[in-house]
């Protein structure tokens, strides 16, 4: 044996296994794993697992509810099937419709139970203005507070106009819309401004139902005119501070989770 061999093979053996030098032992290519695997987030099955957990807190019978759909839309494809004479065709054409059709369900109770997680927070209304579809454009930051009382107004510009969402008692914030709209209004002449107010009481609107009543506006505008109008108001800057407690990014509800995947 050669004097190099041999020196090779005492420093394998003066290492735990025999490792030779230069390659990560077992259990460093599995801490590298786990550290990749944590650095790539939840998969389709994690995120729908996250789903179902966050619903279920809010709705401990979710998990019946899905079966029972998933039960009743494979009924329905079984009793096709037995009326055409070919009910196992039918039945596995119908699997992946229950399957769809229980995931929606578990998506719609999934956005509700976001919403309430976030209804009671401080900057919930602009968190939920997060869920809104293409062809707004929402402000993270409220347009007008009220530091003593902490109702704030967050602002939306889109093709029916702009949107002022306020936070707050409906008598108590009428003063904020009446300020910004004085305010933005000499910059946006004959833009429609509407005013909607969310919460429970009466003549509000339910944070979930806020960005279904917003796309039933009436179009006013086109795509090139809402970036102008929000260039005109961006003009005006947004010298407001936030009160302490108030921290709409953190308010925002998970919209993977919203939508179920």
């Amino acid at each position: 044996m050669s004097p190099s061999t041999a020196k090779s093979r005492a420093a394998s053996a003066g290492r735990p296994g025999g490792q030779p030098a230069g390659k990560p032992s077992r259990e460093q290519r599995r801490e590298e794993k786990q550290r990749r695997r944590a650095a790539k987030g939840p998969g389709f099955l994690g995120q729908i697992k996250q789903v179902f957990r966050m619903t279920r807190e809010t709705e401990p019978n979710i998990g019946w509810w899905m079966l029972l759909i998933g039960l009743a839309v494979l009924a329905v494809f079984l009793l096709i099937g037995l009326l055409t004479g070919n009910w196992i065709t039918w039945l596995l054409i119908g699997l992946p419709f229950a399957v769809l059709s229980a995931s929606f369900f578990l998506s719609r109770r999934a956005e509700r139970a976001a919403f309430a997680r976030i209804e009671d927070q401080p900057g919930a209304a602009g968190a939920a203005l997060s869920s809104l579809r293409r062809g707004w454009i929402v402000e993270d930051q409220p347009a007008a507070m009220d530091p003593r009382t902490r109702d704030l107004v967050f602002r939306a510009v889109g093709r029916p106009g702009v949107v002022l969402v306020t936070e707050g008692p409906s008598g108590r914030v009428d003063k904020l819309v009446t300020k910004e709209r004085r305010r933005i209004g000499p910059v946006i002449q004959n833009v429609p401004i509407h005013v909607l107010k969310t919460g429970k009481g009466e003549g509000q609107v339910p944070l979930r139902e806020l960005s279904k009543r917003m796309n039933k506006l009436e179009t006013k505008l086109t795509k090139q005119e809402v970036q102008t109008v929000h260039r005109r108001i961006s003009t005006l800057g947004n010298r407001l501070p936030i009160p302490k407690g108030v921290d709409p990014m953190r308010a925002r509800p998970d919209r993977r989770a919203m939508r179920g995947r």
